[in-house]
């Protein structure tokens, strides 16, 4: 089924690139297909068609066993499910699943010889997908993420200063660096942020009360969804005085 999609997707995308090219607008590409006309342009942007691929994501939970796993593959031993239970011996905690997944990834790499499956070449990722690359540590992703963002860094300075931004006001929400968060708003004025930065700074008050402090909104906005949905269920069916009694007699 998988196969499936994938095929009716490139078929898809064939036929968008050839209506393409005889000059048709976007707009009568997506009626003549079907599609919505925001989904002819993201292919567009895109240069192709989804992948709907995952992110790899190097398992952390490995990384201690790693020599010891590639002194234990050397020797002989080359089936995953002995490996995860001898590493359980080693005090590792993950599923077997992970471990079954690092097997195959080792055997698929000696089968090539040693090196690197070719690729013939690597589709830029989606703007949700850059985004999380900007997230994320170098050492959470991928060598072929890190390549791009090498590359994308060296052709755009200002992503390299807005990610780095990000990450700093995630460590300003521990509550730690607190005294730092009007240089990062100056900083994050001049930069792609400036507009988160400017509603931050609008409301300085509120933002530094919701770092130092303990209080949260989250109780009232649970009652809120609560008193709407005993709302949503008596729509049209009764009066407000026994919405009323209703949400009294919940609370």
């Amino acid at each position: 089924m998988r196969a499936d999609r994938k095929a009716a997707r490139r078929e898809r995308w064939d036929e968008i690139c050839r209506l393409r090219e005889q000059g048709c607008p976007t707009s009568g590409i997506a009626q003549l297909l079907g599609v919505d006309r925001r989904t002819v342009q993201r292919w567009l942007a895109a240069g192709g068609e989804p992948e709907h691929s995952r992110p790899h994501i190097p398992s952390h939970l490995l990384a201690p066993f790693e020599a010891w796993l590639e002194a234990r593959w050397a020797s002989g031993c080359q089936v995953g499910q002995q490996l995860w239970r001898e590493l359980q011996q080693q005090g590792y905690t993950g599923s077997r699943v992970t471990v079954a997944r690092w097997a195959a990834d080792r055997r698929a790499h000696a089968d090539s010889g040693g090196a690197a499956q070719p690729h013939p070449t690597w589709k830029a990722p989606t703007r949700r997908r850059c985004a999380w690359y900007l997230s994320r540590d170098l050492d959470q992703i991928d060598a072929d993420a890190r390549l791009f963002l090498g590359h994308l860094f060296a052709r755009a300075p200002e992503l390299a200063t807005t990610a780095e931004l990000a990450k700093r006001f995630v460590s300003l929400l521990s509550g730690s660096d607190i005294a730092e968060l009007d240089e990062w708003i100056t900083q994050a004025a001049n930069s792609e942020l400036k507009s988160f930065a400017n509603g931050i700074a609008r409301d300085i008050d509120a933002v530094r009360a919701a770092i130092t402090t303990s209080w949260t909104t989250s109780p009232v906005e649970g009652q809120i969804s609560r008193i709407k949905a005993i709302k949503r269920q008596m729509y049209g069916r009764a009066s407000y005085p026994l919405l009323r009694r209703r949400v009294l007699l919940a609370a």
